[in-house]
Parts: C-alpha cells; structure tokens; sequence
C-alpha cells in the first residue's frame, strides 16, 4: 500500500540583521516566545546569513538556537550546518585561482578586500584597518594580516570587499568580477558597503533548497524572511517568500508577504503565527 502520509513540519529560514534582530542587534521576548512555540511543535528554524560560520554560532549560541530542529546556513550557503550536533553538513570554495585574481585587482584598484581562514578575517596588509575594525565592532570576529594569499590553510568560502564612502566602487569592481572572474564566481550587495563574493551559483536560495532536502521538508512547506538583496534568492525560492516592513522595495516586490510590523517591532512573531502556527 502506498505511503500517503503527510509531512505537516515546516521550515523557517529567517535572515538575521534587519530580519530576525532589531537595530541594536537583539532579538525581542515576543520574537523569541513565537519560535520557542514552532520548535516545541517539531517545527524547524534556519538561520541564513552572509556572516561567517563563527559568528553564525556565535549568534545561534546568544539566541538559544542550537537544540533539535536548530541549523544555520552562513557565507550566503557556503556552509550549511546542523547546530544541535555541532557538525557541517554542506561547504562550497572558491578555487584558489579566482582569489588570487580578485584580491590583485583590489589592490590594485585601492580598495579592501578581506576573506576568513578558520575563524578569522583575514587581509593582506594593504587592507584598510578601519574597515576591518568596523567589521570586527559588528561581528565579533577578529581579523589579523597575512603576507600571502599561500598562507590560507583552505579554500575560502567567501570574500568580502567594504567601503563605507564610496559604494559606487564596488559596483565597478562588481562589474569586473562578472566579465573576468564570472564563470567561477558570483557576487552581490548584502549592504550599500559590502560587496560578497562567492562561488558561481551560490545564494541562500539555492541554500534553502539543499537544506529543505536535507532536514526532510517539502518545498512546500517552506517560509523564508529576510529584508535585503542578498535574501532575494531565498524569499524567491521558499514557498512563501517573507520581507519585512523595513525591506527594501526590490525584496518587497517580490515577497509573497509583507509583515506589517518591522524588525524593530517582532515582524517575525508575525510571519510564524500567520505561516507555521
């Protein structure tokens, strides 16, 4: 006989800055009650940022997000990891070749450009110190310089560039990674200043698909929030794509949904009692 039971457990990928956390970087009671709520009914919460896997758990760790049900994709879907058993489940490079090349026409150019080994930032010393402490202010993690692309133990997952006074640079540096670099990598805005860089086809859409698989959800019963261009993949590829109140109208028009309340006032309490619960 055929097995026509239903799978009735849902998956929320949630952005975390500007999604998940308001402006001072915490998550609010009414927030945290909502998806205590979901995880006590077998439900799943997927935590899906641009930010290193160290400071991903770091911040699952501050959340309380690491019990059954508990995952985390960082670098974008570089790296998708299961929190509750502490192990990688999914990791995507960037071949060596392509670093090499978009770190010399950074410096090149005069721009930062920092990429992570294990759990640092790490830039060669032409890298701008001030952005790297601004970086080091809002994530946590600590950077040091090296001397050599060589000394990286491992292909990184993610590159970043930063500058906080002159966007418009790196959009022309974006525009050379598409035509130089641009059957290797992939690249994209997470902010006005950062500019992410990535392996070819990488994005957290693609991320929430693998994971969905991975975890046993049907595409079906997925939900994705977010507020940014870099959650475009993922809100367009969940079943129910999410933007904040306080998305950007590009994320907005493309959203399914638009919470009424924004980061800064439990927007996501919202989504899950109107979408999971």
């Amino acid at each position: 006989m055929a097995n026509d039971t239903v799978c009735t457990k849902k998956a929320l990928f949630l952005d975390l800055d500007g999604t998940l956390l308001d402006d001072k970087k915490q998550i609010s009671d009414t927030n945290r009650a909502a998806i205590n709520h979901m995880l006590q009914e077998g439900h799943s919460v997927i935590i899906a940022t641009g930010r290193p896997l160290s400071s991903a758990c770091a911040q699952a760790e501050k959340l309380g997000l690491t019990g059954e049900g508990c995952y985390l994709i960082s670098y974008n879907g570089g790296i998708l990891y299961d929190t509750a058993h502490q192990k990688v489940i999914y990791k995507k490079t960037i071949p060596f070749s392509a670093v090499n090349a978009v770190f010399g026409e950074a410096v090149r150019r005069g721009l930062h450009i920092q990429t992570y080994d294990g759990e640092d930032v790490v830039a060669l010393p032409s890298g701008n110190e001030e952005f790297l402490k601004y970086y080091e202010k809002n994530t946590g993690m600590h950077y040091h310089y090296i001397q050599d692309l060589k000394e990286l133990t491992d292909e990184p997952v993610k590159m970043l560039m930063i500058d906080l006074e002159h966007p418009d640079r790196l959009e022309e540096m974006r525009g050379w990674i598409a035509s130089v670099e641009g059957e290797y990598l992939d690249s994209f805005f997470s902010s006005a200043t950062y500019l992410e860089i990535v392996s070819k086809g990488l994005n957290k859409g693609d991320a929430l698909r693998q994971m969905a698989s991975l975890i046993g959800v049907p595409m079906e019963n997925t939900i994705a929030a977010g507020d940014a261009a870099n959650d475009l993949p993922m809100i367009r590829a969940a079943h129910t794509g999410c933007a904040m109140a306080n998305a950007t109208e590009e994320v907005k028009a493309v959203a399914d949904y638009i919470t009424t309340a924004d980061n800064n006032h439990s927007g996501v309490a919202e989504i899950i009692e109107r979408f999971v619960l």
